[in-house]
């Protein structure tokens, strides 16, 4: 009997031994299979594995390009003789309006996008029989839900008013003559302050408002041409924007003549909507580079995350002219509060964030 369960147990152990050899066969050629044996995981390689490629952009849509887990912007955002551009978002979409592209320059016209960089021709929102429409800024009145075009027309500057974004915009008012490029700014108080840019001088101020068409008070002068970069290729300093970022008010203004390659971008900082505002030491943050011309004026705009962008135009040459197109880069504060951009022409970056708002 013992003799009979020794034996048992000696077949036992072989089988086993042969079912082990199997699997052990099995395993090896599995591996010769796939070509390789086990290795460690590069961390490099597979981050460089599983960035998303970015595709040619489509010459459908100028400016834009995407795949399934990137977007990306190349300037320019839009094409065609557009200037001083300005952007609002109302409801899901942006529009974009600027001067230029309506018999020249007699009137404003409407581009309206979703994400920033892929725009469509929109219809002309105002035109009030008289050349030279330049710069406009629309604003949405919170209270009343109308829309208000601050517009440059023949160097007048005045409001006019509409139910919508796209329009038609009718003249109710007109501020101040011999001067151009307003903007109005709401600060979180609601009250609210027009910038604009009064001649001789090309001096920027800021007129106090008691609603989006009434004055209140006499403005105040804001800065005039005194920094070389202001002054390189004509005295000058235009085309106020307000930016406020952690209880500071950031002035964008462009300065030097903008039908030539030196129009460049700064900022002035201050305490209070009306001043005193200081230059940064870092003006300009963004001027000609190598193939790139003449950035300037434009308006800045947040994004889905959080991120600045600075919608502004570009020169298409160096030479002396006015032929410009619209484009778009990021800005960035740093940890002390100082902004600072880049211009960018014909290369892919990642595009704005849009979408569900935080």
């Amino acid at each position: 009997m013992t003799g009979k369960l020794l034996l048992s147990a000696r077949r036992a152990a072989l089988s086993a031994t042969i079912s082990a050899i199997a699997s052990a066969i099995v395993f090896i050629a599995a591996l010769a299979h796939a070509g390789d044996t086990p290795r460690p995981v590069d961390a490099a390689s597979t981050l460089a594995a599983a960035a998303p490629a970015v595709r040619a952009p489509d010459s459908s849509a100028p400016g834009a390009s995407s795949n399934a887990k990137e977007k990306t912007y190349r300037n320019p955002i839009i094409e065609g003789n557009l200037a001083d551009p300005m952007v609002l978002e109302h409801e899901g979409v942006f529009y974009l309006y600027a001067t230029g592209e309506v018999d020249g320059d007699k009137g404003t016209r409407v581009y309206t996008s979703k994400d920033l960089v892929r725009w469509e021709k929109g219809p002309v929102v105002f035109r009030p029989g008289q050349p030279h429409v330049w710069a406009p800024d629309v604003w949405r009145d919170p209270a009343s839900g109308k829309f208000y075009l601050y517009y440059t027309v023949n160097k007048n500057v005045g409001a006019a008013e509409a139910d919508g974004p796209l329009g038609p915009f009718t003249i109710v008012r007109e501020f101040f003559k011999n001067a151009i490029d307003a903007h109005l700014f709401r600060d979180d108080d609601g009250r609210l302050y027009l910038y604009y840019v009064q001649f001789p001088g090309f001096r920027i101020m800021v007129q106090p408002m008691a609603s989006p068409t009434e004055p209140k008070g006499e403005p105040t002068f804001v800065l005039r041409p005194e920094t070389e970069w202001e002054k390189r290729a004509g005295h000058v300093t235009e085309g106020p924007w307000m930016i406020k970022h952690r209880g500071r008010y950031y002035l964008l203004y462009s300065g030097s003549g903008a039908d030539t390659p030196d129009y460049a971008v700064g900022y002035a900082t201050a305490d209070s909507p009306l001043g005193p505002f200081h230059r940064a030491k870092n003006n300009p943050i963004i001027a000609r580079g190598d193939g790139l011309f003449g950035p300037g004026h434009g308006c800045a705009i947040r994004d889905s995350a959080g991120q600045w962008w600075h919608i502004y135009h570009q020169k298409n040459t160096e030479r002396r002219e006015w032929s410009r197109f619209i484009a778009i880069d990021p800005l960035w504060f740093d940890a002390d509060g100082v902004l600072t951009s880049r211009a960018t022409r014909g290369t892919e970056h990642p595009a704005p964030v849009v979408g569900l708002r935080r």
